[in-house]
């Protein structure tokens, strides 16, 4: 016997079922379909391994798959960004404005205080000049404004007719 075998008929290694004798030729065949049923598994494993360009297709598309999902993320993600970037400057935008319109009321304030000295002193200086009679006749108006109002429309009614008659008339 030159063969490495084991006493219960198997070689050594080997997966193989008892080569000592099958129990019927049922049991051969048996045998034989299973064998050929697993010879049949290994050989597409092994087709399956030598075939660089299939296995370099399914990559392929595995990474085309992949990189489609990362640009849909991305694009998502990019999006997102944008509408935050968005708002904040909407944001920045109002509150710049808000503190533009603050500064421009606060400036108005100023310069309205500004123009109220500056006529208040001027008022006072006019004041000044104006002689005692006329500065009665001032008074008196401030007192009584509906009869400098009455005296006003008298005069302007004087005028008027005036105007008037030397249109009509011409210059005497």
């Amino acid at each position: 016997m030159t063969d490495a075998t084991s006493g219960d008929g198997t070689r050594a290694g080997s997966t193989a079922q008892p080569t000592g004798g099958a129990k019927g030729p049922d049991e051969l065949r048996r045998q034989i379909e299973q064998t050929r049923s697993e010879l049949g598994d290994t050989v597409e494993e092994l087709a399956g391994r030598a075939d660089v360009k299939g296995r370099a297709k399914a990559r392929a598309a595995d990474l085309r798959d992949k990189a489609g999902a990362m640009t849909v993320q991305l694009r998502s993600s990019a999006a997102q960004a944008g509408h935050t970037v968005q708002h904040r400057a909407s944001r920045a935008g109002h509150t710049a404005q808000e503190k533009a319109s603050r500064a421009g009321h606060t400036a108005q304030e100023k310069a309205g205080q500004a123009v109220q000295g500056k006529a208040g002193q001027a008022g006072h200086a006019a004041e000044r000049r104006v002689p005692g009679r006329a500065r009665g006749a001032v008074e008196a108006g401030r007192r009584h404004p509906r009869a400098v109002l009455v005296a006003a429309a008298a005069a302007g009614a004087v005028v008027a007719a005036g105007v008037l008659r030397r249109r009509r008339h011409g210059p005497c």
